[in-house]
């Protein structure tokens, strides 16, 4: 089973972040099959069979990239769609009385979500939008090896204990239905 089957099951949050950082990967070896096989997925300690799934499945990536437009920037579709379901999600947690933890989570979090807008985010995203947009892009820090500042460790914490509580109400509706 591929990573992103397994994260798409277990942690949908985790998912979406992997599969935004796949979407970067196939644009930094620009949208070709042939690079991506030659440099990134030949590096896998996977046998034949299972590099050949590997490549139909990027190459199928890649296909939908140039279909809706993403070579340049942006999400694809696939992604687009689990946005707004845990966009809907958001909501509908937040208008029910029956997750004052997610509300306390949520209002504890808004500040950060608000300091964020006005530092650059996005202005028209949702807010859910912007929380994982800043895990994004820290994550890329990180992997840079990039020093991140105290503060924004601290909203960085609270935003993934936030997101996660998103994503553990995310599985339990797949699974057996909230009563919202």
């Amino acid at each position: 089973m591929f990573i992103s089957q397994q994260l798409r099951k277990e942690n949908i949050a985790e998912y979406l972040l992997y599969m935004w950082q796949v979407e970067d990967i196939i644009r930094a070896y620009g949208c070709s099959l042939t690079a991506l096989r030659r440099e990134y997925i030949s590096r896998f300690d996977y046998d034949e069979d299972k590099k050949e799934e590997l490549t139909d499945w990027y190459g199928n990536l890649i296909n939908m990239i140039n279909q809706e437009g993403c070579r340049e920037g942006g999400h694809l579709q696939i992604n687009k769609v689990v946005m707004q379901q845990l966009i809907e999600l958001h909501e509908q947690l937040l208008e029910s009385t029956k997750f004052p933890f997610y509300n306390t989570e949520y209002y504890k979090v808004l500040p950060f979500i608000v300091e964020l807008r006005n530092r650059g985010a996005n202005k028209e995203e949702n807010e859910i939008e912007t929380c994982f947009n800043a895990l994004y892009g820290t994550m890329m820090l990180r992997l840079q090896k990039k020093e991140i500042s105290p503060d924004t460790q601290h909203a960085i914490k609270e935003i993934t204990t936030f997101i996660g509580m998103l994503s553990d109400y995310y599985k339990k509706d797949k699974e057996e239905g909230l009563e919202l």
